[in-house]
């Protein structure tokens, strides 16, 4: 809930025009008749002079409160908020902002209440309403100064799609999870079977084994597994741009007609990978790539996975113009998934840096499918020099041992076969970003 209090509560009425043309037609009245001789002309003029004095008389306090909460229904597409307007005096005039283009006008009695509807659009913050009032007091003779206007910002959760598998990283370095690791312990496949050892356990014991293979009387021989270890997923979502499919829209800020945008399409990725990655028991993180954007640690459980979406959802556009981004840190031996449109050199940069440091890095590219309508055909020609440059990009991470996948197509398709794959030689790589350096 937005509360939103006058400062200065009792002073700062002025009087209306009403209540100056009121006067001056009470005068004129009252000059015309004693001119003329005309008494129905003075009577004319009493209840306007009357009315005038009265509402510079009154001295009603111009303390205004107004309450911006959400509201306890719900509507299909659309977000509700509760307006109300608490004020001693007659009315209030409520100005309301929605969106870009939807603007409106009430007077609500001194207790009054508005409903307002937003229609969701995007996932991530949205300004819902924006609220500014005033009192009117004496019939609209009297106005007190509007109160500062402040706008209200819902967050919409992004969707989610379901991803059955997700690549893993070459080295594991959990104790406790579901994925096959590589060291001895409990609850994996067979591993090998082993000559007793102190801190072995007894129920371990082979005897059939031992039976059979016992070199010496009294040895025994246990049967090893391998341990069950978690996965460390990052997740470096760049927040620098926001492009919508329509391309006519880029530059412009109209989110009403940009269509899905690539922040829509990077939420929806981060918060599917976070939720896949902690139905399979691995720890999480969430980053932003701008300078003091969100930043959520490693961590596993429904809790934890709770605290990242929230943090995916509030994500909005750093309006970061900036070459380089900031690079967080993350656990040694990482599956890092890099959200990005792969417009500037920023991001790709990041991903082989983490990538030369022997982290498996996959470079999702959030850009919608365009819609080239409506375009120049000079505006047309940068953009597909602009495509050529990305694509250009994309294809050097790809050598360089960076995996690539379009969130636009088919995700979950495309993270099955790259869980299938293994990774490239990071040697190779290392080697890559050393000849470059030269």
């Amino acid at each position: 809930m937005t509360r939103l209090r006058n400062r200065v509560p009792g002073t700062g009425w002025r009087v209306a025009p009403s209540v100056v043309f009121a006067s001056l037609g009470a005068f004129a009245l009252l000059v015309a008749g004693v001119a003329l001789s005309r008494p129905d002309a003075i009577a004319v003029s009493m209840p306007l002079a009357l009315w005038a004095v009265a509402a510079v008389g009154r001295r009603t306090p111009a303390d205004v409160v107004a309450e911006v909460r959400a509201a306890d229904g719900w509507e299909q597409g659309w977000l509700l908020d509760d307006v109300r307007a608490r004020s001693a005096a007659d009315m209030v005039e409520v100005s309301l902002i929605q969106g870009e283009r939807t603007r409106a006008k009430a007077f609500v009695p001194g207790t009054g209440r508005i409903r307002t509807r937003s229609r969701v659009l995007h996932s991530g913050p949205l300004r819902t309403v924006e609220v500014a009032a005033r009192a009117v007091d004496s019939d609209g003779g009297m106005l007190a100064p509007p109160i500062e206007a402040v706008s209200t910002v819902r967050t919409v959760q992004p969707p989610r799609r379901a991803l059955a598998r997700l690549p893993l990283a070459p080295r594991l370095t959990g104790l406790h999870g579901a994925h096959e690791g590589a060291r001895p312990g409990q609850g994996g496949d067979f591993r090998d079977i082993h000559p007793f050892a102190p801190g072995d356990e007894l129920r371990r014991v082979d005897w059939k084994a031992t039976a059979r293979a016992a070199r010496r009387p009294g040895d025994l021989l246990v049967r090893r597994t391998n341990t069950l270890s978690d996965a460390s997923v990052v997740i470096a979502m760049d927040t620098a741009d926001e492009l919508g499919a329509v391309v006519a829209t880029w530059g412009t800020g109209d989110l009403e007609r940009s269509g899905v945008t690539s922040l829509d399409h990077a939420r929806s990725a981060a918060r599917s990978i976070a939720a896949a990655a902690v139905a399979h028991s691995d720890r999480v993180a969430f980053h932003t790539l701008a300078h003091g954007g969100r930043s959520v640690r490693s961590g596993g459980g429904s809790r934890h996975l709770a605290r990242v979406i929230a943090d995916i959802s509030a994500s909005g556009r750093e309006g970061d113009d900036a070459r380089f981004r900031r690079t967080p840190p993350v656990p040694q031996g990482s599956m890092i998934y890099v959200l990005s449109t792969f417009f500037d050199g920023a991001a790709a940069e990041i991903a082989l840096k983490w990538r030369a440091a022997g982290h498996r890095v996959v470079a999702v590219d959030t850009l919608p499918a365009l819609d080239v309508g409506k375009l120049s055909r000079e505006r047309e020609f940068a953009l597909r020099v602009l495509l050529a440059e990305r694509d250009d990009m994309l294809h050097g991470l790809r050598t360089s041992g960076v995996e690539t996948l379009r969130w636009a197509r088919d995700p979950a398709a495309e993270l099955a076969a790259l869980s299938r794959t293994p990774p490239a030689n990071v040697g190779s790589v290392r080697r890559q970003a050393a000849g470059a350096a030269r």
